[in-house]
């Protein structure tokens, strides 16, 4: 079988993204075939073809780690799924593609009154947002929650699931046409990030002691919310958006600069104000394919309300939605719509 996929050789450029046909592995027995009908975009696949994602493979390989779309083969140990339904799915890279052959525990059934590009927006922000707020962040009812990037796919679910701790949260945005959304999403106070972020934050905290922060910009912004946290509050990292630069390759000096910038934190002052970082990459729970399934069980219980769709584009159009991925205009999830 020949399938269509956005393949990379050399990473450092958008540019070296190239759309290849290809034939597709034997199916194995623990593994389902899927037609892909829809993939949500997130900004570990622009880290993972810049070659600076830390999971990035080594050799040739296929971006993107979620999508949906429909059963068309099976191997002969799944009995979980049958031909012609409907599903979502995470991979260990492999997205990218008009066909993926999956382990059949990274899949799960589409919602029965969700679209495809609904469903490949789920997987990885709800499980980010879930695991950082309540493995991570250990969140308990009445807290105040402080969220980066708060319009994007990872902060709309984060705000959600606070919510059902009874939470007061502060989002982040980068720019006031976001506001809006975060108004409508319940976000108790809203901050359009700039260079007095902290008096910002101290005003939008007023009395209140800042317990979690969700933390995935990086730089001044992590130095800033770090210094607010109360005492035995954690602040939990999963991303440095600032390391991205406009363009299809990284900008060299701005990321040496960058690094060499980074926030620094001292041990023994961690222990004298009693606070905590954590940080987490979501492909860690890979190998933990249990407790990655009973986290998403979870998640389900808390009935949480469909993931907002931002902007869609076609499969021969992908290199423009990474583009517009990273040109921080974005809200909820961008996605890309793949035709049969």
């Amino acid at each position: 079988m020949k399938r269509k996929a956005y393949r990379i050789n050399k990473t450092g450029s958008i540019k070296n993204l190239i759309l290849v046909e290809e034939e597709l592995a034997e199916l194995k027995a623990n593994e389902i075939c899927v037609e892909v009908k829809s993939i949500g975009l997130n900004f570990a696949d622009l880290f993972a073809i810049w070659g600076l994602y830390s999971a990035t493979p080594k050799e040739s390989f296929i971006p993107g780690l979620e999508y949906s779309g429909i059963v068309i083969k099976k191997g002969s140990g799944v009995s979980d799924f049958k031909i012609g339904e409907k599903v979502i799915g995470l991979t260990r890279f492999g997205a990218y593609a008009t066909i993926v052959n999956i382990d059949a525990a990274y899949v799960f059934k589409l919602p029965g009154n969700w679209n495809f590009n609904e469903g490949s927006s789920l997987l990885v922000n709800s499980l980010t947002a879930y695991y950082a707020l309540k493995v991570l962040g250990n969140i308990k009812n009445n807290k105040t929650v402080l969220i980066h990037s708060a319009a994007g796919g990872v902060g709309i679910y984060a705000n959600r699931i606070a919510k059902k701790f009874n939470a007061f949260t502060i989002g982040t945005i980068g720019n006031e046409t976001k506001r809006n959304l975060l108004n409508k999403e319940g976000y108790n106070k809203v901050i359009v990030r700039s260079k007095n972020f902290k008096p910002q934050l101290k005003e939008s905290l007023g009395n209140r002691n800042l317990d979690i922060v969700l933390e995935s910009i990086g730089g001044e912004i992590f130095k800033d919310s770090f210094s607010l946290l109360a005492p035995e509050g954690k602040l939990i990292t999963f991303g440095s958006a600032n390391f991205a630069t406009p363009g299809s390759r990284p900008n060299p000096f701005k990321l040496v600069y960058k690094y060499l910038t980074r926030p620094k934190i001292d041990p023994m002052k961690m222990i004298n104000t009693n606070r905590a970082v954590m940080g987490f990459n979501l492909i860690w729970l890979w190998e933990k394919k249990d407790e990655l399934q009973n986290y998403f069980m979870e998640i389900q219980k808390l009935n949480l309300q469909k993931p907002i769709v931002g902007k869609e584009f076609m499969f021969e159009d992908l290199h423009k939605a990474i583009n517009y991925l990273q040109s921080g205009k974005s809200v909820g999830k961008v996605v890309v719509n793949v035709k049969s």
